[in-house]
Protein backbone atom coordinates (compact mmCIF):
# COMPACT_ATOMS: atom_id res chain seq x y z
CA UNK A 1 0.00 0.00 0.00
CA UNK A 2 2.90 2.39 0.33
CA UNK A 3 6.54 1.84 -0.99
CA UNK A 4 8.92 3.93 -0.06
CA UNK A 5 12.54 3.68 -1.92
CA UNK A 6 15.75 5.00 -1.26
CA UNK A 7 14.51 7.95 0.37
CA UNK A 8 17.11 11.06 1.51
CA UNK A 9 15.35 14.07 3.31
CA UNK A 10 17.92 17.03 4.02
CA UNK A 11 17.51 20.53 6.08
CA UNK A 12 19.41 22.60 3.98
CA UNK A 13 22.93 20.92 3.79
CA UNK A 14 22.52 18.33 6.25
CA UNK A 15 20.99 15.21 5.51
CA UNK A 16 18.83 13.73 8.19
CA UNK A 17 17.26 10.60 6.31
CA UNK A 18 19.70 8.65 4.34
CA UNK A 19 18.27 6.10 1.87
CA UNK A 20 15.54 4.37 3.91
CA UNK A 21 13.63 1.91 2.23
CA UNK A 22 10.00 1.10 3.67
CA UNK A 23 6.94 -1.26 2.27
CA UNK A 24 3.45 -1.68 4.35
CA UNK A 25 1.00 -3.73 2.94
CA UNK A 26 -2.44 -3.08 3.20
CA UNK A 27 -4.18 -3.99 6.64
CA UNK A 28 -0.44 -4.04 8.56
CA UNK A 29 1.08 -1.81 11.15
CA UNK A 30 3.85 -0.89 11.46
CA UNK A 31 5.79 0.66 14.37
CA UNK A 32 8.99 3.01 13.88
CA UNK A 33 11.16 3.18 17.36
CA UNK A 34 13.77 5.16 18.17
CA UNK A 35 15.40 7.78 20.43
CA UNK A 36 14.70 11.81 19.98
CA UNK A 37 16.82 12.97 17.15
CA UNK A 38 16.83 9.85 15.04
CA UNK A 39 14.92 10.81 12.72
CA UNK A 40 11.47 9.68 12.62
CA UNK A 41 9.49 13.17 12.68
CA UNK A 42 10.69 13.98 9.59
CA UNK A 43 10.32 10.87 7.60
CA UNK A 44 7.07 11.07 8.40
CA UNK A 45 6.76 14.91 7.12
CA UNK A 46 8.74 13.67 4.44
CA UNK A 47 5.81 10.80 3.89
CA UNK A 48 3.29 13.60 3.97
CA UNK A 49 4.88 16.40 1.71
CA UNK A 50 5.46 18.79 4.38
CA UNK A 51 9.08 18.68 4.07
CA UNK A 52 10.62 17.69 0.63
CA UNK A 53 13.03 14.74 -0.10
CA UNK A 54 16.11 15.42 -2.10
CA UNK A 55 15.89 11.95 -3.86
CA UNK A 56 14.02 8.72 -3.92
CA UNK A 57 10.74 8.08 -4.54
CA UNK A 58 7.31 7.01 -2.46
CA UNK A 59 4.41 5.33 -4.07
CA UNK A 60 0.82 4.69 -2.12
CA UNK A 61 -0.93 2.43 -3.70
CA UNK A 62 1.12 2.10 -6.58
CA UNK A 63 1.05 5.68 -7.39
CA UNK A 64 4.24 8.03 -6.79
CA UNK A 65 3.33 10.69 -4.93
CA UNK A 66 7.03 12.06 -4.38
CA UNK A 67 6.45 15.49 -6.34
CA UNK A 68 2.82 15.58 -5.28
CA UNK A 69 1.89 18.46 -2.47
CA UNK A 70 0.71 17.58 0.67
CA UNK A 71 -3.01 18.37 -0.02
CA UNK A 72 -2.79 15.61 -3.61
CA UNK A 73 -1.14 13.45 -0.92
CA UNK A 74 -4.42 13.23 1.24
CA UNK A 75 -6.17 12.99 -1.67
CA UNK A 76 -4.19 9.75 -2.46
CA UNK A 77 -5.02 8.27 0.52
CA UNK A 78 -2.35 9.39 3.21
CA UNK A 79 -3.59 11.11 6.51
CA UNK A 80 -0.76 12.35 9.28
CA UNK A 81 -1.67 12.93 12.74
CA UNK A 82 1.50 14.97 13.94
CA UNK A 83 3.24 15.25 17.15
CA UNK A 84 1.08 17.66 19.61
CA UNK A 85 -2.30 16.54 17.64
CA UNK A 86 -2.89 20.35 16.44
CA UNK A 87 -6.72 20.40 16.32
CA UNK A 88 -7.93 23.34 15.74
CA UNK A 89 -8.59 24.52 19.42
CA UNK A 90 -11.64 27.09 18.92
CA UNK A 91 -13.73 24.90 16.81
CA UNK A 92 -16.18 22.00 18.49
CA UNK A 93 -15.08 18.39 17.89
CA UNK A 94 -17.93 18.28 14.78
CA UNK A 95 -15.99 21.12 13.33
CA UNK A 96 -12.81 19.51 13.80
CA UNK A 97 -13.76 16.26 12.56
CA UNK A 98 -15.69 18.13 9.33
CA UNK A 99 -12.25 19.08 8.16
CA UNK A 100 -11.52 15.46 7.60
CA UNK A 101 -13.50 15.76 4.72
CA UNK A 102 -11.28 18.01 2.57
CA UNK A 103 -9.36 15.28 1.70
CA UNK A 104 -12.26 12.74 1.94
CA UNK A 105 -13.16 10.79 -1.90
CA UNK A 106 -16.42 10.52 -1.17
CA UNK A 107 -17.46 13.53 1.18
CA UNK A 108 -19.53 11.47 3.33
CA UNK A 109 -18.83 11.36 6.72
CA UNK A 110 -17.84 7.88 7.96
CA UNK A 111 -20.57 6.14 10.20
CA UNK A 112 -18.29 4.58 11.87
CA UNK A 113 -16.06 7.14 13.78
CA UNK A 114 -18.36 8.04 16.90
CA UNK A 115 -18.60 4.10 17.39
CA UNK A 116 -14.59 3.89 17.16
CA UNK A 117 -14.63 7.07 19.70
CA UNK A 118 -18.01 7.01 21.62
CA UNK A 119 -16.42 9.91 23.82
CA UNK A 120 -16.39 12.45 20.73
CA UNK A 121 -20.09 11.70 20.16
CA UNK A 122 -20.66 12.79 24.07
CA UNK A 123 -18.63 16.33 23.62
CA UNK A 124 -19.28 16.97 19.64
CA UNK A 125 -20.12 21.01 21.01
CA UNK A 126 -17.23 21.22 23.02
CA UNK A 127 -14.58 23.45 21.80
CA UNK A 128 -11.62 21.21 20.79
CA UNK A 129 -9.09 23.42 23.54
CA UNK A 130 -11.33 22.42 25.86
CA UNK A 131 -10.59 18.88 25.66
CA UNK A 132 -8.06 16.32 27.83
CA UNK A 133 -4.80 15.49 25.87
CA UNK A 134 -6.24 12.22 25.61
CA UNK A 135 -9.34 13.51 24.09
CA UNK A 136 -7.58 15.63 21.82
CA UNK A 137 -5.17 12.70 20.71
CA UNK A 138 -8.59 10.92 19.76
CA UNK A 139 -10.03 13.82 17.77
CA UNK A 140 -6.97 14.19 16.38
CA UNK A 141 -7.33 10.62 15.06
CA UNK A 142 -10.46 10.64 14.25
CA UNK A 143 -10.36 13.47 11.81
CA UNK A 144 -7.42 12.03 9.87
CA UNK A 145 -9.97 8.84 9.84
CA UNK A 146 -12.48 11.26 8.35
CA UNK A 147 -11.13 11.61 5.31
CA UNK A 148 -10.96 7.51 4.81
CA UNK A 149 -7.32 6.99 3.83
CA UNK A 150 -5.14 3.78 2.22
CA UNK A 151 -2.48 4.68 4.81
CA UNK A 152 -2.62 6.93 8.26
CA UNK A 153 0.58 8.06 9.77
CA UNK A 154 0.78 8.73 13.42
CA UNK A 155 3.47 10.61 15.23
CA UNK A 156 4.24 9.65 18.85
CA UNK A 157 0.33 9.15 19.43
CA UNK A 158 0.81 8.70 23.62
CA UNK A 159 2.65 11.50 24.14
CA UNK A 160 1.67 13.10 27.71
CA UNK A 161 -1.73 10.92 27.52
CA UNK A 162 -2.49 8.89 31.19
CA UNK A 163 -2.18 5.21 30.47
CA UNK A 164 -6.26 4.23 30.08
CA UNK A 165 -6.43 6.65 26.86
CA UNK A 166 -3.49 4.76 25.68
CA UNK A 167 -4.95 1.64 26.07
CA UNK A 168 -8.27 3.14 24.18
CA UNK A 169 -5.99 3.95 21.70
CA UNK A 170 -4.39 0.43 21.07
CA UNK A 171 -7.76 -0.94 20.78
CA UNK A 172 -9.02 1.48 18.05
CA UNK A 173 -6.19 1.30 16.26
CA UNK A 174 -6.69 -2.08 15.63
CA UNK A 175 -10.56 -2.24 15.38
CA UNK A 176 -9.23 0.22 12.32
CA UNK A 177 -6.62 -1.95 10.93
CA UNK A 178 -9.36 -5.13 11.04
CA UNK A 179 -12.39 -3.37 9.92
CA UNK A 180 -11.08 -0.77 7.33
CA UNK A 181 -7.78 -2.94 5.98
CA UNK A 182 -6.02 0.33 6.57
CA UNK A 183 -2.25 0.35 6.30
CA UNK A 184 -1.49 2.17 9.91
CA UNK A 185 2.43 3.61 10.28
CA UNK A 186 3.34 4.63 13.65
CA UNK A 187 6.30 6.29 15.61
CA UNK A 188 6.64 5.82 18.84
CA UNK A 189 8.86 5.54 22.12
CA UNK A 190 6.44 3.60 24.35
CA UNK A 191 7.23 0.04 23.91
CA UNK A 192 4.57 -1.61 25.90
CA UNK A 193 1.63 0.53 23.87
CA UNK A 194 3.63 -0.56 19.64
CA UNK A 195 4.19 -4.64 21.47
CA UNK A 196 0.52 -4.39 21.69
CA UNK A 197 -0.42 -3.11 18.25
CA UNK A 198 2.41 -3.69 15.77
CA UNK A 199 2.49 -6.36 13.00
CA UNK A 200 6.26 -5.13 12.01
CA UNK A 201 8.94 -3.04 13.92
CA UNK A 202 11.61 -1.20 12.36
CA UNK A 203 14.25 1.01 14.53
CA UNK A 204 15.50 4.06 12.82
CA UNK A 205 18.92 5.36 14.23
CA UNK A 206 20.80 8.33 12.93
CA UNK A 207 18.60 8.50 9.79
CA UNK A 208 18.68 4.90 8.82
CA UNK A 209 16.72 1.49 9.89
CA UNK A 210 19.10 -0.72 11.92
CA UNK A 211 16.45 -3.46 12.50
CA UNK A 212 13.22 -4.58 10.64
CA UNK A 213 11.74 -8.05 12.18
CA UNK A 214 7.95 -9.45 12.07
CA UNK A 215 5.93 -9.08 15.69
CA UNK A 216 7.29 -12.64 16.48
CA UNK A 217 10.77 -12.19 15.97
CA UNK A 218 11.13 -8.53 18.13
CA UNK A 219 13.88 -9.08 20.94
CA UNK A 220 12.25 -6.78 23.22
CA UNK A 221 15.03 -6.60 25.30
CA UNK A 222 17.29 -5.23 22.76
CA UNK A 223 14.67 -2.57 21.37
CA UNK A 224 14.53 -1.15 25.00
CA UNK A 225 18.18 -0.97 25.34
CA UNK A 226 18.19 0.57 22.40
CA UNK A 227 15.93 3.47 23.35
CA UNK A 228 17.34 3.63 26.76
CA UNK A 229 20.93 4.68 25.32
Amino acid sequence: MIEVNDLHVSYGQSEVIHGVNLEAKEGQIVAIMGRNGMGKTTLFKSLMGVIRSTSGSIKVGGVDVTKMPSYKRVKQGIAYVPQGRMIFPSLTVWENLLTGLEGSRTGKFPTDIFTLFPVLAEMKTRRGGNLSGGQQQQLAIARALAAEPKVLLLDEPTEGIQPSVIKDIAQVLLKVRDSRRITIIVSEQVLSFTMEILDRLLVIEGGRFTADEPRDKVDVGEVRRLLAV
